[in-house]
């Protein structure tokens, strides 16, 4: 479960440092609105892995539209394409 403070609660930092837990980030606001995230090392790791993927998905999506808008490459005319390449 979330915890959600005020960002002035920062004065006593080793409280709300105690507070964040795996599956439970603090949540800072500012003024009543959310505006900072506490977590910890590992779930962040694993929010940025799933950012990654999400990034991929979408770009792999995109490149599947092309295709089935545009047509496909042979594999053959993609290795035509990198053998003159290296020459």
């Amino acid at each position: 479960m979330a915890t959600i403070n005020p960002v002035s609660d920062l004065r006593n930092y080793k409280k709300v440092l105690n507070m964040v837990k795996e599956g439970s980030p603090v949540y800072l606001t500012v003024n009543g609105r959310g505006k900072y995230t506490i977590r910890t090392i590992e779930e962040d790791a694993e929010f940025e892995e799933a950012k990654a993927m999400l990034r991929l998905m979408c770009e792999l999506n995109t490149g599947r539209a092309s295709g089935e808008k545009e047509g496909y490459i042979s594999a053959e005319d993609i290795r035509a394409h990198f053998r003159g390449k290296l020459q």
